[in-house]
C-alpha cells in the first residue's frame, strides 16, 4: 500500500493556492493577448479585403454587420453557455469557431465571394462574442480572488494582442503576403497556445484557498464550494432574464456600448479612414491603427493604479472626455501628423470603459456569468449599429472621417451614466472599490 502524503500546513497550503491563482493570471491574460491577436490580424487586412471584393464603404459596413450579428446572437446565451461547460472550454470551444469562421471568411475573399465572407463573419462574431464573455468571465473570478482591479490589465492583454496582430497585418501588406496565407498561418498558432493556455485557467470549485490547493492536488477535500468563474443565483434562463430586469446592469451596459462603439469604431474604420482621408498607402493605415491600439494598451497597464487611486467613475469621465477630443481631432484637422496625435487621445480614452464594466457587472461572484453576458450583449450592440452606420454616413456625407463624428453621441450618453459603476457595497474590500 502506498502511504498516503503528510498533511501540508496552513502556509503551504496558502502557497499552493496562490501558485494556481498566478498560473490563472497568466493563462487569463494570454487569452485575453490572443483574442486580441485574432480580430486585429483581421482588421490589419481590411483594405486590402475592400480592394479585393470591389465593395463601397456603405457595402463594407454591410460586411462587417454580419461579425455583429453572429455576437449579438450568442451573447445572451453565453451566461448560460458558460454556467454549463466552464469558462475554459467555452474558450477552447468558441475559439475554435471564431478561427473557423476567419479562415471561411478569407476563403471567400481569395475567391472573389462575398457570400462565403458574410458567412464567416457571421462565424467569428459568434465564435468572438462567446469567447470574450467567458474570458471575462473567468478574469472577473481571478480578480476576485486577487482583490484588487486587475480587470484592465487582461484588456491591456487583448491590446497587446492587437498591437501584435496590426504589426504582423501591417508587415504582410508591406511585404504583399496575401490576405489567406497571411491569416491561415497566424491563427493556426493563435488556436494551439489557446488550448494550452486554458490548461491553467482556476479549477471547478476554487472559492478557497483550501479549495486552490486542493484542486492542484495538494489536498483530497471535497468541500470545495461553487466555481467562480461559472457560480449564478438560480439557474439556466431565468437567473438570465431576472438579470436583463436590473437598472443598475442596463445602465452599466450603456457604459460598455459608448465604450465599446469608441473602441470599435477605431479598430474598424481608422486604418481606412487614413489610407481614403490623407491620400495614404494600406501600409499606413496598418501604422495608424497600431498607434491606437498601443495608446490603449498603455492605458489599460495604467488603468489598476488609476482606479485603486481615483475610482470607477473618476477614471470614465477622464476616459470619455480624452476620448472625445482625440475623435475631435483626428476627424477634423487636415494633417495627418496632428490627426494621429488625436488617433493617441482617442485611444487612451477608449482603453477603460470596456474593463470597468466587466468588473462592475461582476462585483457580486454569484451573478457574475449572466450580468457579464447582459452587460456584454448591450456593448456588443455597438458592433450591431456601428459598422453600418458609419460605412452609409460615410458613403453620403464624404468620407469615414466626417461619419466617424457619430461616436460623440454615445460618448456624451456614457457620461451621464457613469455612476452606475459605483462597486456594490458587497464587493468592499474587493476589486476596484477605490471611493469614486
Amino acid at each position: 500500500m502506498t502511504t498516503p502524503p503528510a498533511p501540508r500546513s496552513g502556509e503551504q497550503r496558502a502557497a499552493s493556492a496562490a501558485r494556481v491563482v498566478q498560473a490563472a493570471t497568466w493563462a487569463v491574460f494570454a487569452v485575453f493577448f490572443l483574442n486580441g491577436f485574432n480580430f486585429a490580424s483581421w482588421a490589419s487586412r481590411l483594405p486590402a479585403v475592400r480592394d479585393a471584393l470591389g465593395l463601397s464603404e456603405g457595402s463594407m459596413g454591410f460586411l462587417l454587420l454580419f461579425a455583429a450579428i453572429g455576437s449579438l446572437l450568442a451573447l445572451p446565451l453565453s451566461g448560460m453557455v458558460v454556467q454549463r461547460v466552464g469558462a475554459s472550454r467555452a474558450v477552447v470551444i468558441f475559439a475554435t469557431v471564431n478561427v473557423a469562421g476567419l479562415v471561411v471568411a478569407v476563403t471567400g475573399v481569395s475567391q472573389g465571394s462575398v457570400d462565403v465572407v458574410r458567412v464567416g463573419l457571421f462565424l467569428f462574431g459568434i465564435g468572438t462574442g462567446v469567447w470574450d464573455a467567458a474570458m471575462n468571465i473567468e478574469g472577473a473570478a481571478v480578480e476576485q480572488r486577487l482583490g484588487k482591479a486587475i480587470m484592465p490589465r487582461f484588456h491591456a492583454g487583448f491590446s497587446f494582442g492587437t498591437m501584435a496582430g496590426a504589426g504582423v497585418g501591417a508587415l504582410a501588406a508591406l511585404a504583399g503576403v496575401p490576405v489567406q496565407w497571411h491569416l491561415a498561418v497566424a491563427l493556426a498558432l493563435s488556436l494551439l497556445a489557446v488550448l494550452w493556455c486554458v490548461r491553467s485557467f482556476l479549477p471547478a470549485g476554487a472559492v478557497t484557498d483550501e479549495a486552490l490547493a486542493a484542486s492542484s492536488g495538494d489536498l483530497r477535500d471535497d468541500a470545495a464550494g461553487e466555481d467562480p468563474a461559472t457560480a449564478v443565483h438560480g439557474k439556466g434562463a431565468r437567473s438570465a432574464l431576472a438579470a436583463w430586469k436590473e437598472p443598475r446592469t442596463l445602465l452599466i451596459g450603456l457604459v460598455v456600448l459608448a465604450a465599446a462603439l469608441t473602441e470599435g469604431a477605431a479598430n474598424d474604420w481608422v486604418g481606412l479612414a487614413v489610407v481614403d482621408g490623407f491620400g495614404t498607402s494600406d501600409a499606413m493605415g496598418a501604422v495608424a491603427l497600431g498607434i491606437f491600439l498601443t495608446a490603449m494598451t498603455g492605458m489599460r497597464l495604467l488603468g489598476t493604479g488609476l482606479l485603486d487611486r481615483f475610482g470607477r467613475v473618476a477614471v470614465l469621465r477622464i476616459s470619455a472626455g480624452l476620448a472625445f477630443v482625440g475623435l475631435l481631432v483626428f476627424t477634423l484637422v487636415p494633417n495627418l501628423w496632428v490627426a494621429l496625435v488625436g488617433v493617441v487621445l482617442w485611444g487612451m480614452g477608449a482603453a477603460l470603459g470596456f474593463p470597468v464594466g466587466m468588473s462592475a457587472a461582476s462585483d457580486d461572484p454569484a451573478h457574475a456569468a449572466v450580468r457579464v453576458s447582459v452587460v456584454s450583449t448591450v456593448g456588443y450592440s455597438a458592433f450591431f449599429v456601428g459598422p453600418p452606420l458609419i460605412g452609409f454616413l460615410a458613403e453620403h456625407i464624404g468620407g469615414y472621417r466626417p461619419a466617424l463624428l457619430v461616436i460623440a453621441v454615445p460618448l456624451v450618453i456614457g457620461l451621464l451614466v457613469v455612476n452606475a459603476a459605483k462597486p456594490l457595497p458587497t464587493a468592499a474590500g474587493g476589486a476596484g472599490t477605490a471611493t469614486p
